[in-house]
């Protein structure tokens, strides 16, 4: 009998080819491929063996890759030259600027974000006043194929010889340097670049005799009002607690045009923001005594003091060596990424890296920052995370994952959001850099923490959630308008007068982006259903009715005019006077011909919908689709629409708004064609080489939805129930360590012949029962308190008959419209 292995050499072989053209080493492939191959023989598994950080680090999938611990405030990675908005990039054209503690990962700010405090080990073989300082002249190639990471570890050597690692705690770090002998280490490391550009004003010092550098400044936002700033600090210890001396020491500024002044012995910087514009270029120079072939930096950072920066330091590294570090990173990582545990011996191999290196992602953000929080969030008692850009990305299927398994840390982010409430008057949408972001859908902080609520309202309390206050935070996004809905809340005035939100409308009252209208009604809806499910679970009978009621709004911009490719009827923008404005449903797709037409949050955006086409939105109600169904014309018409959607290329698997259309085949009582979709969607656009995401990972949005793929789930947000499908795995089990639970899925008739972009005819891949300890369920559905939240086993046996169990036996997904989520769980 073929072995699971041998059924995807073909795949590693010819991922280890790919990296012949990428920077990733092909070492650290097989390393991880040889641990995936040996874990019959591990007892306990190391997960952290089984992660690929560099997937996602080319096709513009901005993942750092860098070296974290989960949610991480630090992630130490190299910043390189080109589109790098998370610092790294596989492509081996770019050049390394410099390493830095600072970094978001899967983000789609172009302008980059973080990359503060540079640091850039330098041979200067001419001395000090020689130093190559200047961004355009340090910049360097790095050496073929010695890129490597690891949970808790990152590495390169650049093309000179100098090799760079570091390894992180929550906000502080080691970084360690080995020069090539015979050579005199020197360092320049900046105060004022970051990836952006966006430098607004600092100070540097040097300490000779503690051998300490401190940086302290204010930068802007990546992805939100310019005129806004945040401050950051850094703290260098550069002696290794007395086992390095310093040399030389002093400061250098510089710019493109000529400047490039280095001042031998200086200590200080404290510049202002040049007002004028322009580059220009600072920090500190350094070398050390004697010509010691390795050297450790350690590295304390804060957003609320350089002092606390270098507590950070301190406290959180001491005097720890490079490798206790490491070990204690490694450790925290295992204990997250076991939270699931599958049967990796009998698994596809990529399948096990896809779904190891996913789950680490899902844990790389959003930041924690608590303790270290400013503005008008300086001391809060509450927990404080950052980079929370954007919730629009996140709600679907990342905060849903974070249910299952870790409970805790979901209610520390919906601590952070309700303070956010608190203390701004509005939940954020899309916080970054402690700074707000820019909507996209409206308020969909609503769907996190209504999730949340749904799913652990017994014991928010316990977990330092009070429910009356989550309830009240999701009443103001859904009443109250902002005086800028460009960053909170949501534009609900004329949401609440129209039942949609009008184009070109008179808004006298509030100030926004008048783009978007369609797709905004359609989240606004949504965002509804979400405030309506808390309110049913605290008994408030007239809100529910209330919400309900609005959380049908999206029914309110269906033209049942437009027709495309011969299907009638789609979501359009509509004018106050209740006409629509007609939008081609191709606009924005991937099939439209004008490359060039503005779909993002451009002023010019008339198309109507956020990044995506009608074509795409049209499918958005994942509260109500069985109505979906009736208004595209039944069953046989949604199936065939479906089908071409798919078939002619509308579908984007990067795109948030389709993530749940290749599940859409449940509702129309055709299970199996949602199972048969899926497979095609994960090999058609994910695999286990940098490019291997569709395009930017969103914060671990992809992540967690190849996650959900792979173990067989989709969940409703909002809700408890969770859809299902066929594993990619025979055996895996969920751990839920605060509700003491564990809940194990067997796939009975498993064929890992299955696992590929098309099932072949014959093989067992259907769903034809499931069981959920010892009792009969639905092949389509189950709810989250029938089994995660009572842990036990669930069964799911596969056929290969396709027809006979190409149906939910009566027992379809639920819907507002056709009486589901008629009560609480």
């Amino acid at each position: 009998m073929l072995s699971v292995h041998s059924l995807t050499k073909w795949l590693i072989l010819s991922n280890l080819l790919a990296f012949t053209a990428a920077q990733p080493s092909p070492k650290q492939q097989k390393r991880i491929s040889d641990a995936i191959r040996n874990a019959s023989q591990q007892k306990p598994l190391d997960y952290t063996a089984f992660v690929n950080p560099f997937i996602g680090t080319d096709n513009f999938g901005d993942v750092c890759p860098g070296a974290s611990i989960p949610f991480g405030m630090v992630k130490f990675s190299t910043d390189m030259t080109g589109y790098a908005p998370a610092g790294y990039v596989a492509d081996p054209t770019q050049k390394i600027r410099g390493l830095s503690p600072l970094h978001d990962s899967g983000t789609g700010s172009s302008l980059g974000t973080y990359g503060n405090f540079e640091i850039m080990p330098l041979l200067c073989p001419n001395g000090f006043n020689t130093c190559a300082t200047r961004l355009d002249d340090r910049e360097r190639l790095r050496q073929p194929f010695t890129d490597d990471a690891s949970p808790g570890y990152f590495t390169l050597t650049l093309d000179n010889g100098i090799k760079m690692e570091a390894t992180p705690t929550r906000r502080a770090g080691l970084e360690r340097f080995t020069f090539p002998a015979n050579s005199k280490p020197y360092f320049a490391l900046d105060l004022a670049n970051d990836l952006p550009n966006s430098f607004a004003g600092g100070e540097l010092n040097i300490d000779p005799e503690k051998g300490r550098i401190t940086i302290g400044g204010r930068w802007g936002s990546s992805f939100g009002p310019s005129r806004f700033n945040y401050q950051a600090f850094a703290c260098y210890d550069l002696l290794n607690g007395g086992s390095q001396s310093l040399d030389e020491f002093g400061v250098w500024t510089a710019d493109n045009f000529g400047l490039d002044s280095k001042g031998l012995g200086l200590t200080h910087l404290n510049l202002t923001l040049n007002l004028i514009g322009g580059v220009y270029q600072s920090g500190a120079l350094f070398s050390y005594a004697g010509k010691p072939r390795e050297i450790v930096i350690r590295v304390g950072v804060s957003f609320k003091s350089v002092d606390q920066a270098c507590a950070n330091a301190e406290n959180e590294v001491g005097g720890s060596t490079f490798e206790d570090i490491m070990n204690q990173a490694r450790s925290l990582w295992q204990e997250k990424l076991s939270k699931i545990e599958i049967d990796v011996s009998n698994t596809p191999s990529n399948v096990t890296e896809m779904l190891y290196s996913s789950l680490y992602r899902t844990f790389l953000t959003p930041n924690n920052a608590t303790e270290e929080t400013q503005g008008l969030f300086a001391d809060t008692t509450s927990f404080y995370f950052d980079s929370l850009y954007c919730s629009w990305d996140t709600f679907r299927t990342f905060y849903p994952l974070l249910g299952l398994h870790s409970p805790v840390e979901f209610a520390q982010i919906v601590d952070t959001y309700i303070d956010g409430w608190r203390k701004n008057g509005w939940m954020p949408e899309c916080r970054a850099n402690n700074l707000p972001g820019w909507t996209q859908g409206g308020s969909s902080a609503d769907n996190i923490v209504s999730h949340f609520a749904v799913s652990y309202h017994n014991e928010a309390s316990q977990l330092g959630v009070n429910l009356e206050e989550l309830y009240a935070a999701l009443v103001t996004d859904g009443e109250v308008n902002p005086p800028e809905w460009n960053i909170e809340g949501r534009q609900i005035n004329v949401y609440k007068t129209f039942g949609y939100v009008p184009f070109a409308v008179l808004d006298v009252s509030s100030t926004g982006r008048q783009t978007r209208e369609g797709s905004r009604t359609l989240e606004y809806a949504f965002e509804d259903f979400g405030i309506r499910q808390v309110a049913q679970l605290l008994g408030k009978d007239d809100d529910v009715t209330k919400y309900t009621n609005r959380s049908l709004s999206y029914r309110s911009v269906w033209d049942p005019s437009v027709v495309s490719d011969g299907f009638k009827g789609f979501s359009q923008k509509r004018f106050s006077n209740g006409s629509f404005a007609f939008t081609d449903p191709k606009d924005c797709s991937p099939k439209d011909r004008n490359d060039t037409r503005p779909c993002s949050l451009q002023s010019t955006n008339v198309n109507g919908f956020y990044e995506s086409s009608s074509w795409e939105y049209s499918w958005y109600a994942p509260h109500d689709t069985a109505h979906l169904i009736e208004l595209m014309g039944g069953n046989d018409t949604f199936i065939k629409r479906l089908d071409h959607f798919f078939d002619a290329g509308y579908y984007l698997a990067g795109n948030e708004p389709s993530f749940q259309t290749p599940i859409g085949y449940h509702y129309a009582d055709h299970p199996a064609k949602s199972i048969e979709r899926v497979r095609d969607v994960v090999f058609s656009n994910f695999d286990i080489t940098p490019a291997g995401l569709p395009g930017n990972d969103d914060q671990a949005a992809m992540a967690s939805l190849l996650s959900f793929h792979l173990l067989g789930l989709y969940p409703v947000p909002s809700t408890t129930q969770y859809l299902v499908l066929s594993p990619f795995t025979p055996k895996y089990t969920i751990h839920n360590t605060f509700l003491n639970v564990s809940t194990t899925v067997t796939t009975v008739n498993y064929d890992p012949k299955s696992v590929r972009k098309v099932i072949p005819p014959g093989t067992a891949a259907y769903v034809e029962s499931v069981t959920v300890n010892g009792k009969n369920s639905s092949r389509c559905h189950f709810d989250f308190y029938d089994v995660f939240r009572v842990g036990g086993d669930v069964v799911i046996t596969l056929t290969a008959d396709k027809e006979r169990v190409d149906s939910c036996e009566g027992s379809l997904p639920e819907s507002i419209s056709t009486g589901g989520f008629a009560s609480a769980r």
